[in-house]
């Protein structure tokens, strides 16, 4: 940890797991979250930094001066290449907007809500790593119960995502989310853990 810069925490794991609802634990604390897909939507707005850069790539998914993310999945569907030139235009501005957040934060602590952080090696830049996690069966519920969802597009998911088991030995620290009392002591336990630990540092 560098002096001056704050406590970077990643917060991460698979769909279903429990990631935004426990993002949201910590908002509750005071402590400040980045959120990833949230960066995302703001790019794809109109006026929105990515607009330009997908509109050289694939004009169609520009619609009325803002992206529009369900043509960009039918383009993803029909065309293999398509996943990585969108990456190529949208990472490196998803990486500027969270470097902008950390750099206006004062708080001794932030949490960096990232859905593929080990996919995309960010969590080398990181003071720990949290890994949400529940059991297989519980997270396919939580995952087929959302509206639109099919099971082909849960595979699709589930394939560009490492898998569970390989995210928990990764982590610093594992958090269960079967119930949202156990996942809101375990959150308020660590906070309270580090912020000992800042204050004796």
């Amino acid at each position: 940890m560098t002096p001056g810069k704050p406590f970077l925490i990643g917060l991460t794991g698979s769909i279903g797991m429990g990631k935004s609802t426990t993002a949201d634990m910590f908002r509750e604390l005071g402590i400040p979250v980045w959120d990833a897909d949230a960066a995302v939507r703001r790019l794809y707005q109109p006026k929105g930094a990515a607009v330009a850069g997908i509109a050289q790539i694939y004009p169609d998914a520009v619609v009325d001066g803002q992206v529009d993310r369900n043509i960009l999945k039918d383009w993803i569907a029909d065309d293999e290449t398509a996943l990585s030139q969108i990456e190529s235009v949208v990472h490196p501005l998803v990486a500027q907007d969270r470097t902008e957040f950390i750099q206006h934060q004062d708080a001794p602590i932030v949490v960096l809500d990232i859905p593929l952080l080990f996919e995309k090696g960010t969590d080398q830049d990181l003071d720990l790593v949290l890994v949400v996690s529940v059991k297989p069966e519980e997270q396919r519920t939580r995952v087929m119960a959302r509206p639109g969802m099919t099971e082909a597009m849960f595979q699709t998911i589930l394939g560009k995502q490492m898998p569970d088991h390989e995210k928990r030995s990764r982590a610093d620290v594992v958090i269960e989310t079967e119930t949202m009392d156990g996942a809101r002591k375990a959150v308020e336990t660590l906070m309270a853990k580090l912020r000992n630990q800042l204050a004796h540092a």
